[in-house]
This record gives structure tokens, sequence and C-alpha cells, in this order.
């Protein structure tokens, strides 16, 4: 079969895409339950159109954890989350990702051995099995996961950072919370916390770059971590809008910097930022920060309002592009002819660590 897609690559463009549609059509209905395909709402339409599951990474993560009837688990998305499937998915399942290069710029901004470091050097300022809990977002490695779930943290998403940070509170009086800086502080700021008791660690520097008087003041420690997709939105992107459309609604995602979000009207994970443009009324104008390919598909899909970017160069992400049409068709063509290509393992040891602190994740949210 591997022959037959060569060949329809070497075809017209049109014909490709075409024939590479009709191949994944029939082997997931050959395959029939023993496959699920999970998109996350930042895939590109024509991969995303084969998701039985499509959502945030919070849903997906729900997803995952339900789907215990299928063999294969074909995850369109990035690195960490096919290992957060990986993670809750049953020992006898296998997940794979299109392409093993779609990581997360944000996730590797944090790794086992920095959180490491810091924990350690925030232990000679106070007692942090006491007084710390680490929270780490989704966006973010196995072993980062196992970290938390060692020292009594959890995860977060962008849907339920503040209910995350709201458990974590009730047991500890700090937070480190890696690796994006913005959600930590978007959703701290939210919940009450003022910035002088929020710390910025720099990984490279001693203490984080702080002085020991200021991190004993702080209640969050924040990663110096940011995604590349939503520090790309500027306040002036926000006056330009409401300059030309007094009548916008603005709404961007948390991961946005501070500055960004205090300007928009609303900001929410792109869970919320669907439902908002769906349960509004036609007509509704909104300039929306997040992925251009959501906001893409948001305006093909509500063509009763005025959707646009918030700024006016798209901001894409560039790992999230990498699964394609034919990185998705041969993947289930191995598939088809009994090959497992492309899995994502997380060892057994970082795993059972990692899921307790998704599975605290899942109970708190």
């Amino acid at each position: 079969m591997k022959r037959k897609l060569d060949q329809r690559i070497s075809e017209s463009a049109s014909q490709q895409i075409s024939n590479l549609q009709s191949l994944i059509a029939t082997i997931k209905s050959d395959l029939g339950d023993q496959l699920v395909i999970l998109g996350h709402h930042y895939q590109r339409d024509d991969v995303i159109q084969f998701a039985d599951f499509r959502g945030d990474s919070l849903k997906l993560a729900r997803d995952a954890a339900k789907c215990v009837d299928a063999k294969y688990i074909v995850f369109c998305g990035v690195h960490f989350m096919a290992e957060t499937a990986d993670i809750l998915s049953q020992p006898d399942q296998a997940v794979l990702l299109p392409d093993l290069k779609a990581g997360c710029p944000l996730a590797e901004m944090a790794n086992r051995s920095d959180v490491e470091e810091a924990w350690a050097q925030l232990g000679k300022v106070m007692d942090v099995e006491g007084e710390v809990l680490p929270i780490t977002y989704v966006n973010s490695s196995a072993a980062l996961k196992a970290f938390c779930g060692q020292h009594g943290g959890s995860v977060c998403t962008s849907s339920n950072a503040a209910s995350v940070l709201a458990w974590a509170f009730e047991r500890r009086r700090r937070v480190l919370f890696f690796p994006d800086q913005h959600l930590g502080r978007n959703t701290a700021k939210k919940m009450g916390i003022p910035l002088e008791e929020m710390a910025l660690w720099n990984p490279s520097l001693p203490l984080g770059g702080n002085d020991v008087e200021a991190l004993k003041r702080a209640r969050v420690f924040l990663w110096r971590g940011f995604c590349n997709v939503h520090q790309r939105f500027k306040p002036e992107h926000v006056t330009a809008w409401r300059e030309r459309d007094p009548e916008i609604r603005v709404i961007v995602h948390p991961e946005c910097e501070m500055a960004v979000v205090d300007l928009a009207d609303e900001a929410g994970s792109t869970a919320t930022i669907i439902k908002r443009v769906e349960e509004s009324p036609p007509g509704t104008r909104w300039a929306i920060g997040t992925e251009a390919n959501l906001v893409n598909r948001l305006k093909h899909e509500h063509l009763e309002q005025v959707i646009d970017h918030l700024s006016s160069e798209p901001s894409y992400c560039r790992t999230m592009n990498l699964i394609t049409l034919e990185k998705l068709a041969r993947v289930m063509e191995g598939l088809a002819e009994g090959e497992i290509t492309n899995q994502v393992t997380v060892p057994d040891d970082v795993a059972r660590d990692a899921r307790v602190a998704l599975e605290r994740m899942l109970e708190a949210s």
C-alpha cells in the first residue's frame, strides 16, 4: 500500500489531496473502533476534519482517558499532548504522532534539571516541601509532570488554571508555576494576588535573578517561559482595533502578555474563545488573539458574525502545522499494514508520577 501512497504524492496537488483524503477515510473506516483520532483546535482544516474528538488540551486529556476500547490513538497535535495521551491510556494502547518533530517551543523552555535546581535554590530560602507547591502547565514534558506528581503538585491547562491554583493555595502558601509566565501571571492577578507577590524566575541566574527578600515576599514564582504564538500579540494591536472599530470585541488567550490581556474585553482558553463566539448573536464583531488556524476556522463557521485576527499578521503555530495530510496518511497506512510508526511512549516510572499530577488536575477541574 505504501507504493500506492508514493504514487499519489507524485500526482497533481489537487488530485493528491483528494487521494490522501480518500486513503485516510478508507483506512479509518476499515479500522473502525480500533482507532481513535484526536485533533487539537490549532490543527489545519484538512487534518482536523478526520478527528473523532477535537478540543483544547484539557478536553483532549479527558478524551484520551476515555478512549479505553481503541487499540490505536493517533494524536494530531504536538509531542507533549501525545505524551499525556500515553500516560492516561491503557497499557495495551499505542499512541502515535504523525510527525515526531512536532514539539512545543514553550514546553522546551523548562526542563527537569533546571526545575530541580530552582527547587533546590528555593529550598535554601524556605521550606519548599512545606511552603511551595509545583504546578506545571500541560505544555510541558512528562518529566516535569512527574516532578509535580512527586512533590504534591499538579498539572493545569489554560481552561482550568484558576481552579488548579485555588486547589494549590488551599494546600500551601506558595506556588512554583512553569513554564508559561503569562498564564501564571494573568491567572494569579485575576485571583487577586498583587504583582508585588509574584517573582519572575530566570533559570540561568542565581535565585532566578531575585534577592532573598523578594522571594520571601512572593506567593507565586513564575518561570521565564512564553508561547511564541501568543507572545506576538501586542497592546498596539488592541488599540489599533479600538480606533478602527469602537464596537469590536477583543478576546485573547491568557498566554498573551499581561498588557494585552488587560486591554482586551475578555481572555480565555481556546475552548472559551470558541464558546463565546458560538453563543454570540449575529453581527457580533470579534478581533481574536490566538492561533491563526482556529481564528480562520471560526471565520468560516460563523459567517453571521465578523471575525478577524487581532494582528494584521496572523500568528500560526509552526510545530502544529508540521502535522500534514500526507504525514497522517503515512501513519494510517502503516496501521493498515500492521505497522506502528511514530509511537510516543513515556517510561513507566515517569508515567506513574506524571499520572498522579494529571489525575489531580482532572479532579480539581
